[in-house]
Formats: C-alpha cells, structure tokens, sequence
C-alpha cells in the first residue's frame, strides 16, 4: 500500500503542467484583482513580473494541447527571470536593499504596502510564492520527461 507521499509525488508529477497553469492563471487573477478591484496600483517592479507570467499561460496552453515535452525548456527561462525580479522586489520591499536602488522614480514605489495578512503575507511574497511553484512544478516536469515517467 501506498503511502500518502508516495501518492501525492505521483499525482504532482503527472499533472506539473496542469498545476503550473493553474498557478499562473491565479497569479493572473490574483494581480489583477489587486489592480482593477481594489484599485492598487502596480509599481514598475510588479509591471515586470506581470510581463513574465502572463505569456506562460498561452505556453502551457500551447505544450500541453500539443503534448509538447520539451515544454519546461520555454516556460523555465521566463519563470526565472520573473523570480529574479521578484527577488529583488522582496528585498526591496523588506530594506534588504537600500531603496535608492529602487527602478520606480515616477508612479507608485516598489516599498508601498497594500497588504500584509497573517504579518508576512504581502503581494511581492505572493509573487515569490507563484514563481517559485512554477519552477518547481517545471523541474519536476522535466525530472520526469528524462526518466520517462510522462
């Protein structure tokens, strides 16, 4: 009998690309939410992460109507730029960094905070959140396409 684990691997392994367009389309909905429902506007650093997160959805789409293997090859690169981008937004936003480094001299700042549930929960670490799941997802992905496995 299998374990709960040992279920859960499989189930993650066989539906990573489900699961990471699932994630981009929340990432899509959620930052949208917080832009046209209750009106946050979104700093430069935000704008950029939207432009790496956005297209994966068509990508996957695209890999999995055409039961494209090497999908994870198009979708990494972009879902690690977007990271970096976020990274360097949390450390912004947390002063890890000195906001002199901010890009956002016109419009609203990179540090604004709109929210913070639960004391930690804020929209870069949403963003941090919603790109590290896709790369997981993509690596397990591809872990899987090299033995086989999908």
């Amino acid at each position: 009998m299998q374990n709960i684990f040992s279920v859960l691997k499989n189930f993650i392994t066989k539906n990573a690309l489900y699961l990471a367009l699932l994630q981009c389309i929340a990432a899509l909905l959620g930052s949208l939410y917080f832009s046209e429902i209750l009106h946050y506007p979104p700093c430069v650093l935000c704008w950029w992460q939207r432009i790496f997160i956005y297209p994966l959805i068509i990508t996957l789409i695209v890999g999995i109507v055409r039961r494209d293997k090497s999908v994870y090859a198009y979708v990494l690169p972009a879902a690690i730029l977007g990271w970096c981008v976020n990274v360097f937004h949390n450390l912004l936003y947390y002063k890890l960094i000195p906001e002199t480094l901010a890009p956002c001299s016109a419009g609203i700042s990179c540090t604004t905070k709109f929210v913070e549930y639960f004391g930690f929960i804020t929209i870069p670490f949403l963003g941090f959140i919603g790109f590290s799941v896709v790369i997981g997802l993509m690596l397990v992905y591809r872990k899987a396409v090299l033995k086989n496995l999908v």
